[in-house]
């Protein structure tokens, strides 16, 4: 969205700078202050209201890879209670000890895959695999957008691990040929039109022999695809994004690979909730 570097507060008068263009003050034309009363007022009710409902058609408007990126960068303070079962995440003790399970399985598996050398890993996000990752081999950690990144960098110091970190997007053509590849969690942010043009990008990255290795969400028994790959997220903010989401299976990303030219394709599951692959280049 284009707007002003600043505005007067509809309701006070008072000049305002924004942070950001997507900032709700923004949309609602609102100062800081009169937006925090807004409970108390019915016309700053009814500003607050509208401007909730413009910066969510904005976002819809974006498009689901351009959200994506937008949503990810707003996300990064809350994207570890996903794994972490933290908040509006948890689904009680249960389901909670279950994920925790499988998760811990995908790791095992992970640590367990010969890796080595030159090791890329796009769309890193926090971090969370790349202490993992960087005990195997030299790596390159990538994203998008820098705010997950600066969460990797602690992560990765709280190890007293190194990596080479910077922004990137996973769609980039490589600039070289390396050992590995990694992606945990991407492949999902994939839509199934551009599936086989990615695996050929990532064929692309790596060496003769070099291997990718993926983890990802594994479809729940009550998924149904959507028409155009996209699902509504909503951040803790309230910020609702579209957002490209497609859970494949472990046949589709099986027959992916082999047609885009890998080989010693092996894909498979945990208990119900990951799909767990890698192959050779």
């Amino acid at each position: 969205m284009a707007s002003p570097a600043h505005f007067n507060c509809l309701w006070c008068g008072r000049p305002h700078t924004p942070r950001a263009d997507d900032d709700l003050e923004v949309f609602a034309r609102l100062c800081p202050d009169c937006l925090g009363r807004a409970q108390d007022n019915e016309f700053l009710r009814f500003r607050l209201r509208e401007g909730i409902k413009a910066r969510a058609a904005a976002a819809r408007a974006a498009g689901p890879d351009e959200q994506l990126k937008t949503y990810y960068a707003a996300r990064a303070p809350e994207y570890d209670d996903w794994y972490l079962r933290r908040g509006a995440h948890s689904g009680g003790t249960l389901a909670d000890v279950a994920f925790q399970a499988e998760l811990d399985a995908a790791t095992l598996w992970l640590d367990a895959l010969p890796l080595a050398g030159e090791i890329v890993e796009l769309a890193a996000g926090t971090g969370w695999w790349s202490p993992l990752l960087a005990q195997k081999g030299e790596l390159w950690l990538y994203d998008a957008v820098e705010e997950p990144l600066e969460r990797a960098r602690e992560r990765l110091l709280a190890h007293g691990l190194r990596a080479h970190i910077h922004v990137r997007d996973a769609w980039a053509e490589p600039d070289r040929q390396v050992d590995a590849v990694f992606t945990g969690f991407w492949l999902s942010h994939v839509r199934r039109e551009r599936l086989g043009e990615f695996l050929a990008l990532v064929r692309r990255w790596l060496k003769p022999g070099g291997t990718f290795a993926f983890i990802d969400e594994a479809p729940g028994l009550d998924y149904t695809p959507t028409v155009d790959d996209s699902q509504p997220r909503r951040t803790a903010d309230g910020r609702e994004f579209l957002i490209t989401k497609v859970y494949y299976s472990a046949d589709e990303l099986r027959a992916a690979l082999a047609e885009a030219g890998f080989s010693t394709v092996e894909v498979g599951t945990t208990a119900r909730l990951f799909v767990l692959g890698w192959a050779r280049a």
